[in-house]
């Protein structure tokens, strides 16, 4: 079990990497259709300057994504994901190659596509659900993997989401799915409830709240909070004024307990980070 202020060590292809929490994930999209317009990147080579400014700005990850989940979105087939995603992976590994990639797939072949190119982590919206073969194949690949709750599918999650107890069903479906992760031969698992998949806004608030229940499973712990409905709600924003807000929910989830911050503003992120862990007395 990890404990707080604790190292994160994961295996990454033969590799000992070692990260210390709290850190941050960009988001990359190569899709067109990302929430999110300012994110999505229309050639490899605007990816690649990209992934280089967030990692100038100090992410310890970037997470590369070929088909949007957004809500209401259409499911693109394996062969465009792949034409989307692979090409992207293979140029960052060439020009970063001590950088950790992660690939945002719910599919298998595509996971291991990605792996072989140069990603060394597997980010999954279906926690294997959606996939059959994706456990077992992560399993070979001997890469990190985070198993994320969601309702439904990109396409019907936000019709009409509900739960009894939001907090002890997301807490109990994570739970099952890192057991069944674990007897798959997954090493190194990470955990992500899912904001704005098959939520309402206020189950995004409960949720956001509950992250110290999260914790309790003993893994590094995602928010992937970055300009979502649940700020602009509130708000009156739209995504692409919602920086400030979503800075404050990444502040309000670090205080929580989270050891990841997914988000589409890098810098604005590890500075978050950085004020957090002075707060604590923790040097960056």
């Amino acid at each position: 079990m990890q404990n707080c202020g604790e190292d994160i060590a994961w295996c990454v292809r033969g590799r000992l990497v070692r990260l210390r929490p709290p850190v941050v994930m960009g988001i990359l999209n190569t899709t067109p259709d990302s929430f999110v317009g300012a994110s999505r990147m229309g050639s490899v080579a605007r990816v690649v300057e990209a992934a280089g400014r967030m990692l100038e700005e100090g992410a310890a990850i970037v997470d590369v994504g070929g088909a949007s989940s957004r809500p209401g979105s259409q499911a693109v087939d394996a062969a465009e994901e792949r034409r989307r995603v692979i090409p992207a992976i293979e140029a960052l590994h060439h020009r970063y190659p001590q950088a950790l990639l992660s690939v945002d797939t719910w599919r298998a072949d595509v996971a291991s596509e990605a792996v072989a190119a140069g990603a060394g982590m597997v980010n999954d919206i279906s926690s294997g659900s959606m996939d059959p073969e994706m456990l077992a194949h992560v399993a070979t690949l001997g890469v990190p993997y985070v198993l994320m709750h969601m309702q439904g599918t990109p396409r019907t999650m936000q019709q009409a989401p509900a739960y009894r107890d939001v907090l002890a069903e997301v807490v109990q479906y994570l739970s099952e799915r890192l057991h069944a992760a674990k007897r798959a031969g997954i090493a190194d698992l990470v955990i992500d409830p899912g904001f704005g998949f098959g939520k309402t806004v206020a189950h995004n608030y409960t949720l956001l709240r509950g992250l110290p229940a999260l914790k309790q499973l003993g893994v590094p712990l995602l928010a992937g909070l970055s300009r979502k409905r649940m700020i602009n709600e509130v708000l009156g924003t739209t995504p692409e004024e919602a920086l400030n807000g979503t800075t404050v929910l990444n502040t309000m989830a670090l205080q929580h307990g989270a050891d990841i911050l997914r988000v589409h503003d890098v810098r604005q992120a590890v500075e978050a980070v950085k004020l957090f862990n002075a707060s604590r007395g923790f040097a960056s």
